[in-house]
C-alpha cells in the first residue's frame, strides 16, 4: 500500500517546462519540489507571491538621471557621519 496521493493541475506547457527547469536546477523532482511548496503554505498558513522588483517608468527616469550625475560627478554630497547627515537633512527643511 503506498503512503502517497497523486495531484493533478492543470498548467500551460511553457511553465510546466520552467518549473520542471527550475526544480532540476536545485536538485529536486517536480513532484518533491510541489510537495515542499505545498507543506510550507499548510504550515505558514498564508502564501507568499511577490512581483518582480521594477521601477516605475517614473522612479526609472530619476534612476538613470541619478546614474548620470554619478558618472559626470554631478550633484556629489560629501560622505558624512550620521550628526553631519542630520544637521545637512535639516537645513533643506
Amino acid at each position: 500500500m503506498s503512503n502517497t496521493a497523486a495531484l493533478t493541475i492543470r498548467t500551460d506547457p511553457k511553465t510546466k517546462q520552467a518549473i520542471a527547469d527550475f526544480a532540476n536546477s536545485v536538485g529536486m523532482s517536480t513532484s518533491a519540489f510541489a510537495t515542499a511548496v505545498l507543506l510550507q503554505t499548510v504550515r505558514d498558513r498564508r502564501v507568499v507571491l511577490t512581483p518582480p522588483l521594477e521601477p516605475t517608468p517614473y522612479l526609472a527616469k530619476i534612476m538613470r538621471k541619478a546614474d548620470a550625475d554619478i558618472e559626470a560627478g554631478r550633484n556629489m554630497s560629501p560622505p558624512m557621519d550620521k550628526k553631519q547627515a542630520l544637521k545637512h537633512l535639516r537645513s533643506l527643511m
